[in-house]
């Protein structure tokens, strides 16, 4: 029925805007999208004797208004109206849905979305289940975790129903991110969300104009420290969203630290060269504490005592049966950024940095602590963005669990869950 393909060419415009015009319009695209709300409501409200059922016409003009991004009254009361003359519509059940979610109202959401289920499996009452289950509130983090698994579960379902559908694809690869940061981030969650949203963009163009997308995924490669795609995607999202100012204030604040991380490895914490000396006069095998026993189990399962190593020494990637052994010359809180960043200086003063994850606010490193990491992961950062380059060599640590300091572990409460935001709300 063309009246319902004039509401999908409405639909069309706004997801597929930046097709026909440049990224450099992008400031406009909510007023042009409301113009065309306005055009599109008048051609149904002139054709309103031409609709058969009251119902269809009731269900057209509510899915025109759920185009904008906000509440309507006026489409919650169609809507409404709609399902009550014909319950078996399901596109109003999931429209009416999407106004109580726009309205704050998760509850009113669930349940119009559960209904549209029972009467048909399809994949936007799915999707859409699978994005209020991740935001409605849960008595603790037990609940928590068991909602996002199931929010990961309607996103496969929607996906399986039509795996040519890019918002599917998409909702599905937020629903990994989720469950990554709610469930101890195992890296294999990060590869499919990843993969997820790479195949999100593969079928449908319009998703790699999704600023949500680049924002979300952005925060993942923060996370597996892909610094450059994650100024590259806080830039794009930027962009595609400018009233949006998050992502910005994400991509300054990345370039703001490792402005400061270059700074201070540079000049080792600005510690004076005799007191330098005195700290690393006292470095001493000692400091390696349980490593040095032939019991030592490392975190990757190996048994035997690790061989302490200068950082010089230590090559990319996982450095199997040996030892870093430095003392520390600077810190960096971890503010909205996920890792306790601090540079520790070894006896031949070499300086590196090393961002240590999963750490509970109480826990830190003070400048004059001796740090040993066990089996060290190297990584070598080497990161243009804009017109700024920085290149550097860090270490990774995936719990403070994992580090020795002043001689010994660290206790359980210096460990705590990653909990990271991410933009759900317009997904």
């Amino acid at each position: 029925c063309f009246k319902r393909e004039l509401v999908d060419e409405l639909y069309n415009f706004r997801d597929c805007y930046f097709e026909t015009h440049g990224v450099e319009e992008a400031g406009r695209k909510q007023s042009d999208v409301a113009k065309e709300i306005e055009k599109t409501l008048k051609k149904l409200e002139e054709k309103e004797d031409h609709f058969k059922h009251k119902a269809e016409f009731l269900l057209q003009k509510g899915r025109c208004l759920n185009v904008a991004p906000d509440f309507s009254a006026v489409a919650e009361e169609c809507l409404s109206r709609a399902v009550k003359l014909e319950p078996g519509l399901v596109d109003g059940w999931n429209t009416l849905g999407e106004q109580y979610w726009k309205k704050g109202d998760l509850i009113g959401a669930k349940n119009c979305f559960t209904g549209a289920l029972q009467q048909s499996k399809n994949k936007v009452s799915l999707r859409n289940l699978s994005m209020v289950l991740r935001q409605l509130p849960a008595a603790d983090s037990a609940a928590h975790a068991k909602q996002v698994m199931e929010s990961v579960d309607m996103a496969r379902q929607a996906v399986q129903l039509d795996v040519t559908d890019g918002t599917s694809w998409y909702i599905l690869g937020n629903a990994n991110v989720s469950l990554f940061f709610s469930c101890g981030q195992n890296p294999q969650l990060s590869q499919q969300a990843l993969s997820a949203y790479a195949q999100s963009e593969k079928v449908d163009r319009a998703a790699s104009c999704y600023p949500e997308l680049h924002f979300n995924r952005s925060t993942l490669f923060q996370y597996e420290e892909m610094f450059s795609s994650a100024l590259g995607g806080y830039s794009r999202a930027a962009e595609l969203d400018p009233g949006w100012e998050e992502p910005l204030e994400r991509e300054k604040q990345l370039l703001e630290y490792l402005r400061k991380v270059t700074e201070l490895l540079q000049n080792k914490g600005k510690v004076k060269a005799r007191r330098l000396r005195t700290m690393l006069s006292n470095l001493s095998t000692s400091a390696l504490g349980p490593c040095s026993s032939p019991e030592f189990r490392s975190p990757t399962g190996r048994v035997g005592s690790l061989e302490p190593r200068t950082l010089s020494s230590l090559t990319q990637g996982h450095n199997a049966g040996v030892a870093a052994l430095g003392k520390v010359v600077f810190s960096l809180a971890s503010e909205g950024r996920m890792a306790f960043t601090f540079g520790m200086v070894d006896s031949e003063e070499t300086c590196i940095v090393v961002m240590v994850y999963n750490t509970a606010d109480s826990w830190g490193v003070l400048i004059g602590d001796s740090v040993v990491i066990p089996e060290p992961q190297v990584k070598r950062n080497s990161i243009t963005h804009k017109d700024e380059s920085f290149d550097f060599r860090s270490i990774r640590v995936d719990s403070p669990l994992l580090l020795i300091v002043n001689g010994k572990k660290q206790n359980v409460q210096s460990q705590l869950a990653a909990s990271v935001s991410y933009k759900p709300l317009s997904e």
